[in-house]
């Protein structure tokens, strides 16, 4: 049964499990050379815009928050569990996206933990994703509100033929205590919730304000789930790191599946030029950094996605130095 085994995918699967080919062997498989670099990231006279304009117009192409809500990150362990892959193909892709999230400061899920990015492979994604979300569609979409990117993006997460799809839930917090701010369905506190009676404060979440302002927030947006399918047959001319890199960009961020970063040097644009990145680039890299660095606490939508901006900049800024921005960043 499709829902069982799903059930156990998704909550319970302990990681990466052998299966069919579809991946370049990551033990046989160099990553490919580093591609010849045209333009680097302080070299921002070349295209006539400041760095600033330019990372406010990477953010706004790439970062796809769920609807009226601000860019969610996860806060916490991230498990990664593989599955219809070779054992090594797998292990190499659960180990190297808990590398990209080691290094921002996540903590990486023990061996036997329970994975909330869940990557599955398959040589037929739609009927994959279209079995998945028929059988199993409270797990892509819980009924709160700010969890998911609606009813359409779900639509489009089935029927849109990708090498690579990806469906995530967020979860609005408290970021002080850690505490749900968004009801769920069946949600209610109180004795007299027992009738059924209960007033609509008692199935309201409640928390506890320690600052109220205007613009500042203490509510937070954590992702706690997502599930990316990997169609096989169309991911046969990336190398292994070229993929991981992928998934991981696309599992540990928001990322508009539509993005047009063409103008950027970036892991997105590998599928449309497997040889112009190797890798995570330092435009993807900062960006990363920068929505893992950032306080999160503007409380207006512009005032939050400003504040993502700044922190990348400054993650920019401390590649640049440390690494002397050998990577490529904007193309002519």
């Amino acid at each position: 049964m499709i829902a069982v085994w799903l059930a156990g995918l998704l909550f319970s699967s302990p990681g990466p499990s052998p299966a069919s080919d579809g991946v370049q062997d990551p033990v046989a498989q160099e990553a490919p050379a580093s591609p010849d670099v045209a333009v680097e990231l302080e070299d921002v006279v070349v295209t006539g815009r400041s760095l600033d304009t330019m990372i406010r117009n990477f953010v706004g192409e790439v970062a796809e928050p769920n609807r009226r809500r601000g860019l969610a990150r996860w806060d916490g362990p991230v498990c990664v569990g593989v599955s219809n892959l070779q054992a090594d193909a797998a292990q190499y892709l659960a180990d190297r996206i808990s590398t990209v999230a080691d290094d921002l400061g996540l903590e990486p899920g023990a061996p036997g933990c329970t994975p909330n990015i869940v990557v599955i492979a398959t040589g037929d994604a739609e009927a994959l994703a279209r079995t998945l979300v028929s059988e199993r569609r409270r797990a892509f979409r819980m009924g709160g509100a700010g969890m998911d990117r609606g009813g359409d993006a779900l639509e489009d997460f089935v029927e849109t033929d990708r090498p690579v799809r990806w469906w995530q839930m967020a979860m609005p917090v408290d970021s002080e205590t850690g505490q749900r701010a968004v009801r769920l369905s069946g949600d209610c506190s109180g004795p007299e919730c027992a009738g059924g009676s209960g007033s609509a404060l008692a199935f309201a979440p409640q928390y506890n304000v320690f600052a109220a302002s205007r613009l500042r927030t203490q509510i937070v947006d954590n992702l706690i789930r997502a599930v990316v399918i990997v169609d096989v047959d169309q991911v046969q001319d990336l190398s292994i790191l070229q993929l991981a890199d992928y998934i991981a960009m696309v599992s540990l961020a928001q990322i508009d599946p539509d993005a047009d970063t063409r103008g950027y040097a970036s892991i997105l644009n590998v599928f449309d030029d497997p040889e112009g990145s190797a890798s995570l680039t330092s435009w993807d890299q900062a960006f990363l950094g920068g929505l893992y660095s950032a306080e999160r606490i503007a409380a207006a939508q512009i005032a939050r996605r400003s504040e993502i901006v700044d922190a990348i900049h400054d993650e920019h800024q401390r590649l640049r130095e440390g690494e002397g921005a050998d990577e490529p960043g904007v193309l002519d």
